[in-house]
């Protein structure tokens, strides 16, 4: 009965490194969130000071 080869852990770590790496960036740069300073500087700008 043919067994599998045996692979190699080193080589396997680094492909499970470089896919981890590439896939935490993806996931890091494809976030996109609504910033609240502009929503902040908005409602700083619009208020009316009556002195």
């Amino acid at each position: 009965m043919p067994q599998m080869m045996p692979l190699n852990w080193l080589p396997l770590l680094f492909l499970f490194t470089l896919i981890f790496y590439i896939f935490n960036n993806v996931n890091y740069y494809n976030f996109f969130y609504a910033s609240k300073t502009s929503l902040v500087l908005k409602m700083k700008i619009s208020s009316n000071w009556k002195w």
